[in-house]
C-alpha cells in the first residue's frame, strides 16, 4: 500500500474512533439529559398519553388536563386564565415550560420517583395512571383580589406587582405580576398557533411574560427606610430619640441637596426617629445613613435578604421559581473610600438600591414575625393521582434572624404610626393592626416615579399577612394607591381565614 492510501486509512480509522467515542458518550452519559430535555419534542408528545395532574388553589383546580379526540390525548388548560399565569406558568407541547409547571413537571407528569409505585401498578392493570397533584399555598381570594385590584388600579399604572406572604410560615398567599397573559393559547396542540401566541407576547413592549414580583428589581424608594431604621435601632438610636432633620441636607462631597417631598415634612432641625419614618423624612434618613456608614447599612440589608442569589419559590426543599437578588449597590469612590453622597441617596432607597416586591414583603414579614424571616414557598402539598397519598407537605423553615425581638417591636410601632398618622393611611383596616411604609422611587429623568407600599396586618400579637405592592411609573399618588391595594389584599387574606 502506498503512503497516500495509508494516510487516508489512518484518517478514516481516527474518524471512526471519534464517532464510536461520541456514540458511547451520548448513550452512556448524555442519554438521560437528552431524554428529559425540554426541547425533545418526541418525549413531550409521549407524555400526552398520561393525564397530567392538577395544580390547585384552595380546593379549586387552576391547571387541568382535558381529554381530546386529537392525536395528543390531553390538552392542558388554565380555567382562571391570566389571574394565576405568573405562578403556574404553562406547559406547551414543543416549547420549554415555565413556572410551577416546570419546577413540578416530573410529579405532574407522573415521572417522579415518588410515583414509582403507581407506574408499577400500571404494568399489571394496563392503565395509564394520571400524574400527581400539586396544591399551592395561595389564598384564592387574595390572589384574585390582587389581580383585579392591580388590573384596575386608580393610578393608571400599566405595570406592577403584588406579593403577600404569611409572616409566620413563609407561605405565599398571593403573587401577581401586571400585565399578565392568558397561558391557554400557549398550550395549543397546534405548534404554529402556540408559537404565534408566544411571539406576540414576547413582542409586547409592556413585557407581560416578565414576572415582576420575583424576577424584576426596581428602586424601592422610602420603603428602604425600614432597613435603615432597623440599623439605627441596633446602633444606639431609639424610636423616640431625636435625629437631625431639616428642609435640606447635602452630604459631604455631594453636588446637590437632598430634600423632602414637600416643605411641610420635617422642616425642624431635629425630629424623633418614629416621626421621621411616619412623615418619610428624607433628610433625616440620609443623615442616619451617613452617620452609620455604608458597612452597617449593607449588613443590615443582607440580614433582611438583600444580596441572596440562590432563593427560589416552590417547594421548601428544592427548586421552584427563580428570584432575582435585591441589591444595595455600590457606595464607594473609585479609590475604595466611602462615597457619602451615594450613601445618603442609598439610605432613602435611591442611588443603586434595587429590590424585588417579594423582598419587600419579606422585610415586612420579618418585622411582623418578631424579627424572624421565614423562607417563602408556593407548594403546600403533593398528592398522588388517587389523592389518598401525600408525598410532600411543606414544613415552615426559618431563613434568617433579621432583627432582635425588641427591634422588631419598635419597628412595628413605627410602621403602625405610618399607617395611622402618616403616608400609609390608605392601608388601614378596621379592627386590625396595620403597619407599613410607602415609597416613591425615582428611576431616571424621563420616567415617572414608581409607587411602593410594604406592610403587614396583625390581630393582637398574631401576624396574618405581609404585603408588598409596586406600581411602575405612576408619578404622584402611586404610593397611596399601592397602600390601598395592599389593604384590599390583606382584607382578602383575612376573609379567606374566616375573619371580617
Amino acid at each position: 500500500m502506498n503512503a497516500p492510501l495509508r494516510r487516508v486509512g489512518v484518517v478514516v480509522m481516527i474518524l471512526f474512533g471519534l464517532l464510536f467515542a461520541n456514540l458511547n458518550w451520548v448513550q452512556g452519559y448524555k442519554a438521560d439529559e437528552y431524554r428529559t430535555s425540554d426541547y425533545n419534542g418526541r418525549v413531550q408528545v409521549a407524555e400526552y398519553d398520561r393525564k397530567r395532574g392538577n395544580i390547585e388553589v384552595g380546593g379549586t383546580a387552576v391547571a387541568v388536563s382535558k381529554e381530546t379526540s386529537g392525536n395528543l390525548k390531553f390538552l392542558r388548560t388554565y380555567p382562571k386564565g391570566d389571574a394565576y399565569a405568573h405562578v403556574l406558568g404553562y406547559q406547551p407541547v414543543n416549547l420549554a415550560a415555565v413556572g410551577i409547571e416546570r419546577s413540578e413537571n416530573d410529579f405532574l407528569a407522573g415521572n417522579s420517583d415518588q410515583l414509582f409505585g403507581d407506574r408499577v401498578k400500571d404494568l399489571f392493570t394496563g392503565e395509564q395512571t394520571a400524574g400527581g397533584n400539586v396544591l399551592l399555598s395561595l389564598s384564592r381570594t387574595a390572589q384574585e383580589r390582587a389581580f383585579t385590584e392591580l388590573a384596575n388600579n386608580r393610578a393608571g399604572a400599566s405595570k406592577g406587582a403584588a406579593v403577600a406572604i404569611d409572616p409566620k410560615t413563609g407561605a405565599i398567599q398571593a403573587l401577581v405580576s401586571m400585565p399578565s397573559f392568558d397561558p391557554n393559547p400557549l398550550t395549543s396542540h397546534s405548534s404554529k398557533e402556540a408559537e404565534a401566541a408566544y411571539q406576540k407576547l414576547e413582542a409586547d413592549k409592556n413585557g407581560p411574560l416578565k414576572n415582576r414580583a420575583l424576577a424584576e428589581t426596581l428602586p424601592p424608594g422610602s420603603t428602604f427606610k425600614v432597613v435603615v431604621a432597623a440599623a439605627a435601632l441596633e446602633n444606639g438610636y431609639t424610636k423616640d430619640g431625636m435625629i437631625p432633620a431639616g428642609p435640606s441636607y447635602r452630604a459631604p462631597t455631594a453636588g446637590t441637596d437632598i430634600r423632602n417631598a414637600v416643605p411641610s415634612i420635617c422642616p425642624e432641625s431635629q425630629v424623633t426617629l418614629i416621626n421621621a419614618l411616619t412623615e418619610s423624612c428624607n433628610t433625616g434618613f440620609a443623615q442616619i445613613g451617613v452617620n452609620l456608614g455604608a458597612a452597617k447599612i449593607k449588613e443590615k440589608a443582607r440580614e433582611f435578604g438583600f444580596e441572596q442569589e440562590n432563593l427560589t419559590c416552590g417547594r421548601l426543599d428544592e427548586g421552584g421559581l427563580p428570584v432575582a437578588a435585591s441589591r444595595t449597590g455600590a457606595m464607594q469612590n473609585p479609590d475604595g473610600s466611602e462615597d457619602k453622597a451615594a450613601l445618603a441617596q442609598s439610605s432613602i432607597g435611591q442611588n443603586n438600591v434595587r429590590m424585588t416586591p417579594l423582598e419587600g414583603a419579606m422585610i415586612a414579614g420579618a418585622v411582623a414575625n418578631g424579627g424572624t424571616q421565614m423562607r417563602p414557598y408556593l407548594v403546600q402539598k403533593l398528592l398522588g393521582p388517587d389523592r389518598t397519598t401525600t408525598h410532600y407537605t411543606a414544613v415552615p423553615r426559618q431563613l434568617r434572624e433579621s432583627v432582635s425581638g425588641q427591634v422588631a417591636s419598635d419597628l412595628r410601632e413605627m410602621m403602625t404610626s405610618v399607617v395611622q398618622n402618616g403616608t400609609g393611611r390608605n392601608a388601614r383596616i378596621s379592627g386590625y393592626t396595620v403597619g407599613g411604609k410607602t415609597g416613591t422611587a425615582e428611576s431616571g429623568a424621563q420616567v415617572d416615579e414608581h409607587g411602593w407600599f410594604i406592610g403587614f396586618v396583625m390581630k393582637g400579637n398574631e401576624p396574618i399577612s405581609a404585603v408588598a405592592v409596586m406600581l411602575e411609573s405612576t408619578g404622584d399618588g402611586g404610593s397611596a394607591e399601592a397602600a390601598r391595594i395592599a389593604a384590599q389584599i390583606m382584607r382578602a387574606v383575612i376573609q379567606d381565614r374566616g375573619g371580617k
